[in-house]
């Protein structure tokens, strides 16, 4: 069995960019501004043998409600969880009195302890390296994690854990990351419904900033793995941790808040934060979009809905701080009907209320997540479509386009994921958007295709006595 390993160190000694080495991928934000990191981030290293590494933020002292000590307490939770803690600091300052703060906490957890001194690239002596010595934890492993120097060496003075039973109880998470790539989700192709269960459904939970992403993101895996508080913009990173309920694998994602692009723009942190929340939805099957009860859907709630529908990807309305609303009388029918009218590529899309600090509600998410994800996985019998089709056209023909009609002669369905279809005939092109709109909606209702993005391919016959 894999062990788990954390890495731990004041801010800004080079945790998150040894994480991103490890892994061999940059999955961890890295930016020269102390604290970046907030929550743990949990992946598989690339190495030779098997183990986890995780992320965490850097010790900070401050009152029990401040931020700082807020992330210090993830940082323990992530002790507790390791079976090796990688100890690192700077070599460049030596060894300061944080340090030995942090040097105490874990001598006190019990857990193995590896010291390695990161940032010796270039530096004329070895002072930093031997001053370490002093904190009693072993032999420092002089490396640059940036530069990739002694991560060999590392890696040796690793290598026998992987011989050893693992001994800690935490909770058995394959947090897996956001992946490179996924033909699956690409291409969609001949993907069936029936095949769609075999994989973990990847889950990513998006909105404004304070909307409550992380609270419900904690209260759906039912522990306090995301960092929440009355602050706005407290997730950067884009946390994943699998979330088995019912049977069912979920890949669930907490995102960073996304704002306006214009206030973003500048802010270099802000903008890897939103990067890797868009990442999330790019690689995401259903994507929940959480709104404020109290201010639902202002611009920036339509401007993400409008992203993930371009995306494709399928999508859950949450309308979450439900328990603030005193006038509940038709707010939700009034909410319905602005969605549908405000997104019409979306509509019928579920439309939830919950209180992700009560709880109220939250049972419902996954009913509707499982029932979107069916519409995005499903595959539509030519026969049926063609059916369908002529009764849409009977009802309502297309236009004429310049005294001509317009002919749709058959249709199919190039692929799900989502569901894509490919329309046969002349004049194609020159249907208004209103008429595909039409059969976008028509399509929903016959087929149960609420709460997925529907494409068109128009096939248009060339007509070899028309004039160029």
């Amino acid at each position: 069995m894999p062990f788990t390993l954390a890495i731990v160190g004041r801010p800004n000694v080079g945790k998150s960019t040894l994480f991103n080495r490890l892994v061999g991928r940059k999955l961890a934000i890295v930016h020269d501004t102390p604290g970046v990191t907030r929550d743990r981030r949990l992946a598989p290293a690339k190495a030779d043998f098997p183990f986890q590494v995780i992320d965490t933020a850097g010790f900070e002292t401050g009152p029990a409600e401040s931020l700082g000590n807020r992330m210090t307490e993830q940082t323990k939770a992530a002790i507790a969880d390791a079976d090796v803690c990688l100890f690192l600091i700077d070599a460049r300052d030596g060894v300061t009195g944080g340090d030995e703060i942090i040097a105490e906490t874990l001598r006190r957890s019990g857990r193995p302890v590896v010291l390695a001194a990161n940032k010796c690239e270039g530096l004329s002596g070895d002072a930093g390296v031997m001053d370490a010595y002093r904190l009693g934890l072993g032999d420092p492993l002089p490396i640059s994690a940036e530069h990739a120097l002694g991560i060999v060496e590392l890696l040796d003075a690793l290598r026998p854990f992987a011989d050893e039973p693992s001994g800690a109880t935490a909770d058995d998470e394959t947090d897996e990351e956001i992946p490179v790539e996924d033909d699956a989700a690409e291409d969609g192709g001949d993907i069936a419904n029936d095949n769609a269960v075999e994989k973990p459904l990847r889950l990513a939970i998006v909105g404004r900033p304070n909307v409550g992403k992380s609270s419900l993101f904690n209260r759906l895996l039912g522990e306090e793995r995301s960092l929440t508080g009355p602050e706005a913009g407290i997730t950067r990173d884009a946390i994943a941790a699998e979330w088995i309920i019912d049977g069912r694998t979920i890949l669930l994602h907490d995102t960073a808040g996304m704002r306006k692009q214009a206030r973003v723009r500048g802010e270099a942190l802000e903008e890897l934060s939103v990067a890797n929340a868009l990442d999330a939805i790019r690689f995401a099957d259903c994507v929940i979009v959480l709104i404020d009860a109290t201010q639902p859907f202002e611009k920036q709630d339509l401007t993400i809905a409008d992203l993930i529908a371009r995306e494709g990807r399928a999508v859950v309305f949450a309308v979450n701080k439900w328990d603030l609303v005193e006038q509940r009388g038709g707010a939700i029918s009034n909410m319905r009907e602005r969605l549908d009218r405000l997104l019409p590529q979306v509509a019928g899309a579920p439309l939830i209320a919950v209180s992700a600090v009560t709880g109220e509600g939250v049972d419902r998410i996954l009913p509707a997540v499982v029932e979107a994800d069916r519409a995005w996985n499903t595959r539509a019998p030519t026969a049926a479509l063609n059916r369908f089709l002529a009764g849409a056209l009977a009802q309502h023909a297309p236009p004429a386009i310049h005294g001509r009609r317009v002919r749709i002669r058959y249709m199919t369905q190039a692929k799900s994921r989502p569901p894509t279809f490919a329309l046969f005939g002349n004049q194609l092109k020159a249907l208004p958007d209103s008429y595909i709109r039409y059969l976008q909606n028509a399509l929903r209702t016959a087929f149960h295709l609420e709460g997925t993005p529907i494409r068109f391919h128009l096939r248009q016959s060339n007509n070899p006595y028309a004039k160029d």
